[in-house]
């Protein structure tokens, strides 16, 4: 049972969308915490993917989805087709339709608890020790 819940989960890191693995590691530069990727495309989603971060003060939030959202313009065109919380900057959120960042606070995060939310998705863990590409795991 444990080889076929190992397989799967891998596979898809891959497969990950190229703005998305972009975001992670735009994210990452940023030092964001607990970086995490919700696979949504099995859980009836209304997108692919959360990407989801936490960060230490409202400063370094509004820094980390700037730079997502900096990196992804200057690199690939893309820009999002919603933003939300830029004024609070306690959860940024970020559309950019097939997914959707959020930056939050740890106290925000916890009280809104996607991933628990969301259970049932695929989830990646990313850290900085490594690039964005190649460290999706369980």
């Amino acid at each position: 049972m444990a080889k076929t819940e190992t397989t799967p989960k891998r596979k898809p890191a891959a497969r990950m969308p190229k703005a998305l693995t972009t975001a992670v590691a735009a994210a990452l530069d940023r030092k964001a915490s607990d970086v995490v990727v919700l696979d949504l495309r099995k859980a009836d989603g209304f997108t692919d993917y959360f990407l989801l971060c936490t960060g230490s003060s409202t400063r370094q939030i509004r820094a980390i989805a700037d730079a997502v959202e900096e990196t992804l313009r200057k690199e690939l065109g893309e820009k999002p087709a919603f933003k939300e919380g830029v004024q609070k900057s306690e959860w940024v959120l970020l559309d950019y339709f097939n997914f959707v960042v959020h930056v939050f606070s740890r106290d925000c995060r916890s009280f809104y608890g996607l991933e628990r939310l969301w259970g049932n998705a695929i989830r990646h863990e990313f850290s900085d020790e490594e690039p964005a590409s190649r460290q999706a795991r369980s």
